[in-house]
């Protein structure tokens, strides 16, 4: 009883443990194997989009066996024996159907020696799906009620240590005053970001998603820019939104976060004048700014001269470099910049 206590609390200090997900995923199953029997296993991560999963670990299993497992067949097994979802650990001794009609164990598993296995769904206590654990057994025994509740009391245990979404709050704690945040997902859509609420700027079809959505895609790890609250002159002054790149352990169905924050230091820069350093930024010229914000380029003119004063910058490229580098300017509405779309023949808004 002791040594499983003990095993019990190892587990859970590995999970919380730093490191990589995969490295963690690795060393739970190192330490699993001496809390529930088998003799071979293979941990993975939930696809955020719903398409299978992703192989995070594995433990004495051939890597014919590990792909196999990774593929689509397996993920379609997982889905029709509903062991997808929040339920106690399932054996194929408890399918109303022999294993052979899986194409999993027909397949796979029974050619290579396997023929039974104890698979688990992992869970956060919010009920979101992270991950799926499969133990691999050559004998034929079912595994025992005892294993089956003892491996159902860790699967919380192992859901917390392979959550992609600890990876997520580690790069989103470099934004310091975070008020709102989601995780942008590839398919444009996104997600809830635990512990930060969302907001309506951070709704999918908005454009500042477009924008944090473009500097994620042009390769940012870190960018930020400045957005206006209450409409397009800032009646309710800026918000400060953060675009980070993910890290390179969660699923490639995630893509980043959009963060927003209080603004502060605008050293100055009134909101038109963040638009027009917006569009600097872009690269537009001066007449390019003024046809986009519908003004005299004498207008422009004169508001560079004010931005350059007030960056202490010698020349408009410095204006646009030290801009961008601090994130004191609100990009243009739609993405790739109005200045962009006139000089491929489109007109400008």
């Amino acid at each position: 009883m002791r040594s499983h206590q003990a095993g019990e609390l190892m587990l859970a200090e590995t999970a919380a443990s730093a490191g990589t997900t995969s490295e963690r995923a690795q060393a739970l199953l190192e330490v699993l194997r001496r809390l529930v029997p088998f003799d071979g296993a293979w941990l993975a991560l939930a696809d955020p989009m719903g398409h299978g999963y992703h192989s995070l670990a594995s433990l004495d299993l051939d890597g014919p066996i590990v792909e196999f497992l990774s593929g689509p067949l397996m993920a379609r097994d997982i889905e029709a024996t509903g062991t997808d979802r929040a339920r106690p650990p399932l054996s194929p001794s408890d399918l109303p159907y022999p294993a052979e009609e899986l194409p999993t164990w027909a397949e796979c598993l029974i050619p290579s020696g396997i023929n039974e296995a104890l698979v688990l769904a992992l869970f956060t206590p919010s009920g979101r799906h992270v991950g799926f654990l499969a133990l691999l057994s050559g004998n034929r025994r079912p595994p025992s009620p005892l294993t089956r509740r003892r491996l159902g009391r860790l699967g919380p245990v192992l859901a917390h240590g392979i959550d992609p979404m600890r990876s997520l709050l580690t790069a989103a704690r470099l934004v310091h005053g975070a008020t709102a945040g989601v995780v942008l997902r590839v398919d444009e859509g996104c997600q809830a970001l635990p512990g930060l609420p969302a907001d309506e700027l951070l709704t999918p079809s908005s454009p500042v998603m477009a924008a944090a959505r473009e500097r994620i895609g042009d390769g940012h790890v870190y960018s930020s820019f400045l957005w206006p609250v209450g409409g397009p002159h800032a009646p309710g002054g800026h918000v400060r939104v953060t675009a980070l790149a993910a890290p390179e352990d969660v699923p490639p169905g995630l893509t980043g976060l959009a963060l927003l924050s209080p603004a502060t230091n605008l050293q100055g820069l009134t909101p038109r004048e963040l638009e027009v350093l917006g569009l600097l930024v872009e690269g537009c010229s001066n007449q390019e700014i003024a046809h986009s914000l519908v003004v005299a380029p004498r207008t422009v003119a004169a508001h560079l001269e004010h931005v350059l004063g007030k960056l202490g910058a010698p020349t408009r490229t410095l204006a646009a470099v030290r801009a961008e580098r601090d994130g004191l300017y609100v990009p243009a509405l739609a993405p790739g910049g109005a200045c962009v779309d006139q000089r491929q023949g489109a007109v400008g808004p």
